[in-house]
Order: C-alpha cells, then sequence, then structure tokens
C-alpha cells in the first residue's frame, strides 16, 4: 500500500520506514500507510517562517482573500473524488458533503468576509483613535499586524477536511503560513486535500505544510511567534498545553476539546408540537451524522420529567427507521465509525454511562449492517439511553459515537445546573416555543457554553442545526470543552495577529496605519473629488461654506420630508425643550447643506456616494447660523477585482463659532485612473 507524504520545506517527503496500516472502516481493508519519520520538523517551521511568512505578508488582506476564493472554487471541482475517498473513513455521502462541502464553504465565507470586513492593507486597524493629550497632539490606537512564525493545526480524525479548512483559511488570511498535521486515521484524505491544493498552484510557497504521521519533536520547536491550534481530546490537549516549550514560550495556544453538549426540551413542547419533533429529530440526526463523530453532537438530552417517555418513544421509533452499513449502499443512513480502535472506544464508555443508566434503544454489541461484514467494519448501533442526572457518569463520559442519553428535570433551575454539570461545552441548544423559558436558559447556561441553538417553529427551515458549526460564528468552548474559540469571523483571523497600541502624534500615527487621524496635515487644492484613486491622498481636503440656516429652509425640510417633529415646528415647544431652547434645524437638513457645500457637481471619477457612518450631531443648528464644511479623505481602499475603490472621507460640520454640529464618515466609490 501506498505511504503517505508529508508536504515540507517545499517539496513532498516519504518516510524512511513502512509506516503505520491505515483501514477502511468500511470493509478493514488496507488503504495506506503512514509515517513521519525522517521529517526535520524544526526545518518545516523555519521554512514557513522564512518562506511563507514573508510571502504571504506582501499581500494585502484583500489579496489573499482573493486566493482564498480561487483555492475554494479548484477544491470544489475535485469534490466526488474526495467524496469516493471519505467513504473509506465510513462516511455516507451526507456525511462526507458535511465535512467536504462545509470546509469548502469555510474558504469561500474567509474570502467574503476579508474582501468586506478587512481593509486592502496590510495592517488591521482596531478601534477609534484615542485622544491621550489635551492639545491633541499625542493620541493613540491599536493595530493588528501578523505574527512572525507558523500556525502549527493538529486536527482530530472525525473532519478530516472541514478541521484542516476551518484552520486554514483564518490563518492564511491573517498572513500566517499554515503548518496542518492531521489524525492518523482519516489522514489518507487530508493527505489527498492538500496534494490537490498544492497542484492547484495558488499558494505561495510556504504558505500549506503538511505532516503526515507522528508529530514527533515539532513542539520542541515552536517559539513565541508561532501558534498551535489543537483538536481532539480533553486529556491530549491538556497534554500539549503543559508542553514545557509551549509555557515558555508563552506560545498561543489554541485547543477544541470533547465536550459533554447538550439539548433542552422546553415544557411548553408537548407531544403533536412543532418544538417536539423537532427536538426528537434533531436529537436522531446527531446521534447519527457521521455515526455521532461530532465534538458538537449531543451527549445529554434534558426533557421535563413528565415528557421523558414520549420522547424515548419518538426518538426509538425514528431510530429503528436509521439503515446502518456500506455508505455507498442506497438507503444506508449511518456508516461507520472510523475505526475498529473508535468503536473498542465507544463501548468502553458506554459500559461506564450503563452504570447509571439504562438502554432505551440499540443493542452496543451487535447491529445488523447492509452489504458489510459488522466485525470487519467498525460498526455500531445507536444508542439511546436513559440516565440519571444526579450521577456524575452522565456529566462526565463522553461515549464518542452514536450515543446520546435521555435525562429528567423538574424545573428551570434544576435544568440549568443539569447543563452547567457537564463543565464546558462547544454547543448546546433549546428547543421550545416559550421565548421567556428561551432567555432564561440561554442566560443561565451561556457561561459553560460556546454556542447555543435557540430552535422553534420559526427558524427551523433555516436553521443549521445544533452540531453545525459556522465560520460567522465562534467555534470553541470554556472548561472540559479546552477553552478555546476558532472562527467566528474576523475574530479568527485576529488570533493570529499580534495587537499592538501605537502613541503617537496624528501625523506619524496617521501615516502608520495608513488612516487620516484628526489633527494630521490636510492638503488643499485641487478638489479631491476631481482625483482619481491613484491621485488621491490621505489627507487631501476641502473646505466649503459657509452657508446660512433660514428659518425658510426649516419650514420648507418640514413640508417637504413631513418631518415636522415640534423642536423644527412649534416655537413655544421647542423653547421649553432643555435641550434646544428654540426652533433648531433638522439634523438631516444639516447633512444634505453640507453634501451641496462639498459636492463637485461634474462627472468626474467619483462614480457614487453609498453610505455614512458614525454620524453624530453635536451641537444644536439654528436659523441664522452658518455652516462650514472640512471633508477630508481618511483612507483608501482599492478593490483587488474592480476598477473602483471605496474612498472614506471625514466629515465635520462646524458653525460661525468653530464649534462642531455634525461628524461622520462619508463613503464614495471612486474610479482606479
Amino acid at each position: 500500500m501506498a505511504l503517505l507524504r508529508s508536504y515540507v520545506g517545499g517539496r513532498w517527503h516519504t518516510a524512511a520506514d513502512e509506516g503505520v496500516p491505515l483501514h477502511d472502516a468500511v470493509t478493514g481493508e488496507e488503504v495506506a500507510r503512514v509515517s513521519s519519520k525522517g521529517v526535520d520538523m524544526a526545518a518545516a517551521l523555519e521554512h514557513g517562517r522564512r518562506a511563507g511568512g514573508p510571502a504571504l505578508r506582501e499581500l494585502t488582506f484583500h489579496q489573499r482573500a482573493a486566493l482564498l476564493k480561487a483555492l475554494a472554487s479548484h477544491l470544489r471541482e475535485h469534490r466526488e473524488e474526495l467524496y469516493a475517498l471519505s467513504a473509506r473513513t465510513g462516511a455516507t455521502l451526507f456525511d462526507s458533503k458535511f465535512d467536504i462541502d462545509g470546509g469548502i464553504g469555510v474558504l469561500f465565507s474567509y474570502a467574503s468576509k476579508g474582501r468586506r470586513e478587512l481593509p486592502n492593507d496590510t495592517v488591521y486597524v482596531e478601534g477609534a483613535v484615542e485622544p491621550l493629550g489635551k492639545g491633541g497632539t499625542f493620541v493613540g490606537q491599536h493595530i493588528a499586524t501578523p505574527l512572525r512564525g507558523v500556525a502549527v493545526q493538529i486536527n482530530a480524525f472525525n473532519f478530516p477536511v472541514w478541521g484542516p479548512l476551518e484552520k486554514f483559511a483564518p490563518a492564511f488570511l491573517a498572513g500566517v503560513p499554515s503548518l496542518v498535521k492531521p489524525a492518523s486515521q482519516t489522514a489518507y484524505l487530508t493527505a489527498r486535500l492538500v496534494e490537490l491544493i498544492v497542484e492547484s498552484g495558488l499558494l505561495p510557497e510556504g504558505a500549506l505544510q503538511f505532516v503526515a504521521g507522528s508529530v514527533g519533536d515539532l513542539l520542541d520547536h515552536v517559539t513565541g511567534q508561532d501558534l498551535v491550534s489543537f483538536t481532539g481530546s480533553a486529556s491530549t490537549a491538556q497534554k500539549l498545553r503543559a508542553h514545557p516549550v509551549i509555557v515558555r514560550n508563552a506560545v498561543r495556544f489554541n485547543a477544541e476539546a470533547d465536550s459533554l453538549n447538550c439539548s433542552v426540551l422546553g415544557p411548553d413542547a408537548k407531544p403533536g408540537t412543532a418544538e417536539f419533533d423537532l427536538f426528537v429529530k434533531q436529537l436522531v440526526t446527531e446521534m447519527t451524522v457521521k455515526a455521532g463523530q461530532k465534538c458538537t453532537a449531543i451527549r445529554r438530552a434534558f426533557v421535563p420529567a413528565e415528557l421523558l417517555d414520549d420522547v424515548a418513544a419518538a426518538a426509538s421509533e425514528r431510530l429503528a427507521k436509521v439503515t446502518v452499513g456500506n455508505p455507498s449502499s442506497e438507503g444506508v443512513r449511518m456508516g461507520a465509525l472510523a475505526s475498529l480502535e473508535q468503536r473498542e472506544e465507544v463501548r468502553r464508555s458506554l459500559k461506564a454511562l450503563l452504570s447509571a443508566g439504562s438502554v432505551v434503544f440499540g443493542d452496543p454489541e451487535h447491529v445488523e449492517v447492509v452489504d458489510a461484514d459488522a466485525e470487519r467494519g467498525a460498526f455500531l448501533s445507536p444508542v439511546l439511553l436513559k440516565g440519571d442526572p444526579e450521577r456524575a457518569e452522565p456529566h462526565e463520559v463522553e461515549a464518542f459515537g452514536p450515543v446520546s442519553t435521555l435525562m429528567p428535570y423538574t424545573s428551570t433551575e434544576q435544568v440549568i445546573d443539569y447543563a452547567a454539570r457537564g463543565d464546558g461545552s462547544l454547543a448546546g441548544s433549546i428547543v421550545t416555543g416559550d421565548a421567556d423559558f428561551a432567555r432564561d436558559v440561554v442566560l443561565g447556561v451561556a457561561p459553560w457554553h460556546g454556542r447555543l441553538l435557540v430552535l422553534d417553529a420559526d427558524d427551523a427551515k433555516e436553521s443549521t442545526g445544533h452540531g453545525s458549526p459556522l465560520p460567522q460564528l465562534v467555534h470553541g468552548g470554556p472548561g472540559r470543552a479546552g477553552g478555546g474559540e476558532e472562527m467566528g469571523g474576523i475574530r479568527g483571523v485576529l488570533h493570529h495577529l499580534q495587537r499592538t497600541a501605537v502613541q503617537a502624534s496624528p501625523s506619524v500615527l496617521s501615516r502608520v496605519t495608513g488612516r487620516w487621524v484628526a489633527g494630521a496635515p490636510r492638503a488643499e487644492g485641487v478638489h479631491p473629488f476631481r482625483k482619481s484613486l491613484a491621485e488621491l491622498k490621505i489627507g487631501d481636503s476641502v473646505v466649503a461654506g459657509p452657508r446660512t440656516v433660514t428659518q425658510e429652509d426649516v419650514d420648507h425640510f418640514a413640508e417637504f420630508t413631513g418631518d415636522t417633529f415640534y423642536a423644527h415646528t412649534d416655537p413655544e415647544a421647542a423653547a421649553a425643550n432643555p435641550l434646544f431652547g428654540g426652533i433648531v434645524a433638522h439634523g438631516y437638513l444639516v447633512v444634505s447643506f453640507a453634501a451641496g457645500l462639498f459636492v463637485s457637481p461634474e462627472p468626474g471619477p467619483v462614480l457614487a456616494n453609498y453610505g455614512l457612518e458614525n454620524l453624530r450631531f453635536l451641537t444644536p443648528v439654528k436659523p441664522g447660523d452658518e455652516l462650514t464644511v472640512t471633508l477630508t479623505c481618511k483612507q483608501i481602499t482599492p478593490r483587488v477585482d474592480q476598477d473602483y475603490g471605496e474612498v472614506r472621507w471625514d466629515a465635520d460640520v462646524t458653525n460661525g463659532n468653530g464649534e462642531s454640529v455634525a461628524k461622520y464618515d462619508v463613503l464614495t466609490l471612486v474610479a482606479k485612473s
């Protein structure tokens, strides 16, 4: 059988020994062998730092996002090949799509978020400018820049495609190279994924490396600029976290560990309600998708005590329709576990759980299978238990397979307490049509959960389900769940960046961040609306006005728009207003007048005004006041795949006394040339 190759140092490496055999989860046949013997781990890390890192940091966030999109499109063309290989891990086609399409979807999502939420620059500016002195000459700003190391990503066996891609995408977008080390059981699928990525030629050399086999002495060589992300068992996470080099160098360490996730059925969800059916359907789905081998699967199902038998009967009826067997065979809804060793591990955990409960459905030792040998393949029946929530075992023992435990509760306070006994979970769900019950449980259990789904008849059609991590939302959890956090949109990117507080003058800070800061020099001359993106510079400015606001203007605006709020139309009522003391102009009249002052009306490089942000009205404007507006180019963001870019302008509208009456950002689209 073929020996899986590692990809390190810009070349494919074949181990010097015969490797360890990897078996088809369905047939027991040998699929491949795996070994990392001979891989120079220190050199691999150094290659990432010296080749991958600099190449990525030369690219802007938008350029990296474009590469992620191209890579996702490339992998999408090879899904059928990956599906076929995924079947050998015991996955049904639905399981495979969950893993493979889900991973590709993460790439697309981060590509989109990178273009929409990050600057077309190599530095990320976070938060507002902080004034640090009374005179405005000393200010502060937080910036975030890519770490100069490698993101070491150690993945679990259950998601050999999604797992690597959900870690790789935010690291790549941040400008940090990745070294992927998959779990051996299903490493042959990850190996093919990496081959497809390398063959695409899309990524800079050193941006992605791959180690098949043991991690060896890899962690002995990490530095304070590297990161280690781990998905797997809580016990292994604990060992890695305590690695002396990780501790000594304060290496950023993120763990996503196994957890005893729960689902809570609300007291309102009686048999016959939509929520009752949704709870039962979701429970069975979470037990059987990927044969229950999901870190987000429902392990503890809490139901009102009076509904326990109803839920057990409904779930058993649905589980009885689940056909187990060869995932390539028609009608099979649940395949095999990843390996025979994994099946035995689940059976050992089941014995511990049975000491505190009983079987409602299934047989831990026997299962009828379709088109396969039940013993040669790693098959296991779905097993639904009924347990005692006052015992420790259901809250401490996880059977990482198609296993869940039903447990009763009698009050909201009690179910919150039971949920917390899991000591930290990745995901939880509350299935109820009672919004008050949902609020109480969400707020009660949130400190122990990384993500919570409230499922009801309203959101069921669009819900992605209890066990589906999404790139827009955080994936991780406190305590037993590892205490880590992955994805979560741009949060996942920021994990790979160093936040630094920069203190400087406005002019220096503007130069560092690439954004104009109030107090930095302005350049007046040619109207900035007459300049293309190629000609426009940060700090280019126009001062326009004054324009006097009249009572007639206020009256006309009120009549024309229908905004007849008393402060604009009733002198007596306006005089009694402690904030105004008389008639004031509409805020949007002020903004409209400002636009009329700074606009350059002739056709030119400005293509569109597409928004205002951060609008604040600071000082009331009364009839007779004179308005002047200062418009300054604040930020320039070229769009990678368009012939125009976005320009953010600082708008400051002042009265005759020099007081700011309105401040806001104007967003325009400007031609590149």
